[in-house]
Order: C-alpha cells, then structure tokens, then sequence
C-alpha cells in the first residue's frame, strides 16, 4: 500500500500547487502571490513539492528494503514454498536497485532541474523522464513480484498454513 500511495502522493504534491494558485480562499496565501507574483511563488511551490518527494521516495525505500529483508528471513525461516521465497527476494532485490541505482541518479538529476527554465526543455530533464518511467517500471515489477507470492501464500492448503503459524 506504501508504493501505491506514493504514486498518489507525488502528483497530488504538483497538482495541488496549481490549484492553490487558481483558487485558494486564504486571503494571506492570495495577498502573498499577488504582491510576489504567480509565476516565482508557483516555481517556489515546485522546488518544495520536489524536496518532498524526494524524501517521500527515499525514506519509502528505505522502509520497503527493512521490510523485505525481514519478509525474506520470515520466508526461510518458516516452511513456505520456495516460489514464494524467490518472488520475495527478487522484490527486495529490485528494491535494493531502485534504493542503490535509480533513486540517486533521479535526486541528483531532478536537483539539478530545480530551478531551471523549461522552455526551451533543458537537455537533462529527457533523462529525468526516462529514468522516472524505468523507476514506475521497476516498481510494478516488484508489485507483481509481492503480489505473486502473497497469492501463492493465500492459495496454499490449510495444513500447511497451520504448520506455518505454529
């Protein structure tokens, strides 16, 4: 449920900025923007979303890579079958890759967009983008991967289960 909040969490972060901007009732936020101006408080507004998601996404991975090590040592610990316990080592592996591999490369590069015009699109933000799809990939991946076994888990015969529990 962690990983589908955050695919909700981060666009809501962008997409609320926009409307607080459109139409906000706060009569402080509303003389702000108007004194400042809509397109700094909305680019400021941005680079706060941004850091939050940042963090969002590194401290999810983080919990996720705890959880999966002890889902892992739960799996050989207790009999399950041993699909169940490649489909949860090949998530937390896949973890391991978006902790290790992607989630840097995706800080670093969107850090480096902070601030940045968009028009013409800087060079580095088609990277971003790729490297934002290949993360939503690897994490549905690893969904499928806690779902399978989660399934196999469920579909196992009740004998097993009880032996499992005791």
């Amino acid at each position: 449920m962690g990983s589908v909040m955050m695919f909700v969490i981060a666009p809501t972060n962008f997409r609320l900025i926009d409307e607080l901007l459109a139409g906000s009732s706060n009569a402080s936020f509303r003389g702000w923007v108007d004194q400042v101006g809509s397109a700094p408080v909305r680019e400021l507004l941005r680079y706060l979303a941004s850091e939050l998601n940042r963090s969002f996404f590194l401290r999810w991975n983080v919990l996720q890579l705890a959880i999966g090590v002890a889902c892992c040592w739960l799996a050989w610990r207790l009999p399950a079958e041993r699909r169940v316990r490649v489909m949860l080592l090949a998530g937390t592996l896949l973890v391991v890759a978006l902790l290790g591999g992607l989630t840097p490369l995706i800080i670093g590069i969107g850090r480096s967009l902070d601030f940045v015009p968009r028009d013409p699109a800087p060079p580095q933000l088609g990277r971003f983008q790729l490297l934002h799809i290949a993360y939503t990939g690897i994490e549905l991946v690893k969904l499928g991967c806690i779902g399978l076994a989660g399934f196999w888990l469920m579909r196992r015969p009740r004998a097993q289960s009880a032996v499992a529990a005791a």
